[in-house]
């Protein structure tokens, strides 16, 4: 039998669990409430006019810009690989590198990128590419020791071993594919589509050719992927359905 103490002690403890689901569940329903609260302007920008995506007919696209010498997209992808795995069927992401800075070497990544998207090597060395820069030092465009730009900086060849060891590509298949003119119009496409989302710092993300949005606008890196879900089902909901007979 229990004593008088215990008892007391019993229902404290149920209480305390009452009140814990209870306060666990109005966060949840506060957390779905603000996930209404996107405001447009504020969270995200409409991109006027549109752009074209590039997937196929009832697929939503989410494209993030970025490079692999952005620091700020070094921190970033774990999440776009989190936002990757997220994403519904119907949703498809799509990677464009930028090449705001010369100065640091970015058009050659943006370079490499198309050499390996064209090989079919992006896939499967996306994630590598940004720990040879940051990480291993391998395609590092700055001295770990004097924060100071390498010079020269890392070349298409540096990139060609990178992904001969990582791939077992030849680098001169590499190279030859780096300079060749379907890679010169994928970069010229790119810049172009950067231009026109109007996009002007890295990482951001643009959904279905429509919104723009960052780190900042959407509130932190898990609010990205919140925000991102919200406009898919958004523009999921906009797609027109097929007719039945």
């Amino acid at each position: 039998m229990r004593t008088r103490g215990e008892v007391q002690l019993a229902r404290k403890t149920i209480l305390a669990r009452v009140l814990l689901g209870l306060g666990l569940a109005l966060g949840l329903c506060a957390g779905a409430q603000a996930a209404t609260d996107w405001q447009q302007g504020v969270n995200y920008y409409l991109i006027d006019p549109p752009q074209p995506t590039s997937v196929g007919p009832g697929k939503i696209e989410v494209t993030e810009v970025f490079s692999y010498a952005c620091p700020a997209c070094n921190h970033f992808y774990p999440v776009v690989d989190r936002l990757k795995a997220s994403l519904p069927a119907n949703a498809v992401l799509v990677l464009i590198p930028a090449a705001f800075r010369p100065d640091e070497d970015w058009p050659m990544f943006q370079r490499a990128f198309y050499a390996a998207q064209i090989l079919g090597l992006d896939q499967r060395t996306h994630d590598a590419m940004f720990d040879a820069v940051w990480k291993t030092g391998e395609l590092a465009i700055s001295d770990p020791r004097t924060q100071r730009l390498k010079v020269p900086p890392p070349g298409i060849q540096d990139a060609a071993a990178f992904y001969a060891h990582a791939t077992g590509i030849k680098p001169e298949t590499f190279v030859a594919t780096a300079n060749s003119f379907g890679v010169d119009t994928r970069m010229r496409q790119a810049d172009q589509l950067i231009k026109d989302y109007r996009v002007d710092g890295t990482p951001t993300i643009i959904v279905n050719g429509k919104y723009r949005l960052d780190v900042q606008s959407a509130g932190g890196p898990d609010q990205v992927i919140a925000l991102v879900t919200w406009l898919v089902a958004k523009e999921s909901a906009a797609v027109p359905k097929p007719s039945g007979r």
